[in-house]
């Protein structure tokens, strides 16, 4: 888990560099939270409704992010054309909310 953790935060500094290195090709990194997808369902299994109530009542959004919601934030990225070097978090807000 250590090398999972390191390699994770490690992405947007890589996503940062990698946008010089190669510009002006634009490189951009989404970092997902949970996303209620069947992967995510197959993983929970018998959990999965009560992970995804205890999201719905702690995420500011007040709903699970979904396929449709990183598909609409890639959409945009890919369509503006000055954006490139940065990551997005796309998680309801779980990132300022306190665990």
């Amino acid at each position: 888990m250590a090398v999972t953790g390191a390699l994770t935060a490690a992405l947007s500094a890589l996503t940062a560099n990698l946008a010089l290195e190669v510009a002006p090709v634009r490189v951009n990194l989404i970092a997902a939270g949970f996303v209620d997808t069947p992967l995510s369902a197959s993983l929970l299994g018998d959990q999965l409704e009560a992970r995804l109530e205890e999201l719905r009542k702690t995420l500011p959004i007040g709903r699970v992010v979904g396929p449709a919601d990183v598909a609409a934030l890639a959409l945009h990225i890919m369509a503006n054309g000055a954006l490139t070097g940065a990551t997005y978090d796309i998680d309801g807000g779980r990132q300022v909310v306190a665990h």
